[in-house]
C-alpha cells in the first residue's frame, strides 16, 4: 500500500504540472464530438450539469456492464483457442478503451492533430501506470480484509516485466521528440507476434530488451539535441518569464 500512496502523489504532482500548462492556440471544440460539443456550448452551470450526469451515466453502465464483459472476453478467448489470461491483458484494454483510441485515431488522420491524438494516449498512460495501479492494494486489501502485499508468480513476473521493457522503449521514441513509421510498424509486429504466440514471450522479451539498449545508447549519444528533457526546461523558463 506504500507504493500506492507514492504513485497517486506522483499523479497528483503530474496534475499540477498539468494544470499549469497554458491552453494550445490549435485547441478548439471544434475538435470535439458531436455530444461533447453540444455540451461545451452549454453556458454555466447547465454545461457542468451536463457533464456530471454523462459522468455517472458512464459510471452506472461500468458497474452493470463489468461483469458481463468480463465473461464475454473469456468465453471468446475459449472459442478462438487463446489463453485468457493474454487475452483478457491485451485486448481488454483495447476494448474498453475504445472511443478514446476511435478519438485519437480521428486526430492522427490531419498532420496539424497528429501530435493531439499520440499526446492523448501519454495521458491515458500515465493515468494507467500512476493513480489506476495505485487504486490496485487498496482494493486488494479492502477484498482480503487486512493489509497485505500482491505477490506475483512467475508467469505474472514475465508478463510484467514484458510491459515495462516495451513501455521503457516507447518512453525513448517519445523523449526523443519524433515516432517514426519504421519504429510504429516493428512495435506492431513484436506485439502481435508475442500474442498469436504467447510461448515466445520470453524471447520476445529479450528483443525488445536489445533494442531499448540501443535506444538508450543513441539517446545518451545525442542527449544535446531536440528531446523531452530539453523542451521541458525550454517550457518552463517560457511560463516562468510570461509570469515575470
Amino acid at each position: 500500500m506504500f507504493d500506492g500512496w507514492v504513485l497517486t502523489a506522483i499523479y497528483l504532482v503530474y496534475l499540477f504540472f498539468l494544470s499549469k500548462v497554458p491552453p494550445r492556440s490549435h485547441e478548439e471544440i471544434a475538435d470535439l464530438g458531436r455530444i461533447p460539443r453540444q455540451v461545451m456550448t452549454l453556458k454555466r452551470p447547465a454545461n457542468i450539469f451536463a457533464i456530471v450526469v454523462f459522468f455517472l451515466l458512464g459510471a452506472i453502465l461500468l458497474y452493470f456492464s463489468a461483469r458481463p464483459f468480463l465473461n464475454s472476453m473469456l468465453a471468446l478467448a475459449v472459442t478462438f483457442g487463446v489463453s485468457q489470461f493474454v487475452f483478457v491483458q491485451w485486448v481488454a484494454p483495447f476494448l474498453s478503451e475504445f472511443p478514446e483510441k476511435l478519438s485519437a485515431f480521428y486526430w492522427a488522420r490531419k498532420v496539424n492533430k497528429a501530435p493531439m491524438a499520440l499526446a492523448n494516449f501519454v495521458s491515458s498512460s500515465i493515468n494507467q501506470w500512476t493513480i489506476l495501479v495505485a487504486i490496485i492494494p487498496f482494493i486488494y486489501a479492502f477484498s482480503a480484509g487486512k493489509i497485505a502485499p500482491i505477490v506475483f508468480d512467475s508467469h505474472q513476473k514475465l508478463e510484467i516485466l514484458l510491459t515495462l521493457v516495451q513501455s521503457y522503449l516507447g518512453f525513448l521514441f517519445l523523449a526523443s521528440m519524433d515516432f517514426c513509421f519504421f519504429e510504429a510498424v516493428v512495435l506492431f509486429i513484436l506485439w502481435l507476434i508475442q500474442f498469436m504466440v504467447p510461448s515466445v514471450r520470453a524471447p520476445i522479451t529479450w528483443v525488445y530488451g536489445a533494442w531499448a539498449l540501443i535506444e538508450t545508447l543513441r539517446f545518451i549519444k545525442n542527449f544535446k539535441a531536440r528531446n523531452a528533457f530539453n523542451v521541458f526546461t525550454g517550457l518552463i523558463r517560457a511560463h516562468s518569464g510570461n509570469n515575470q
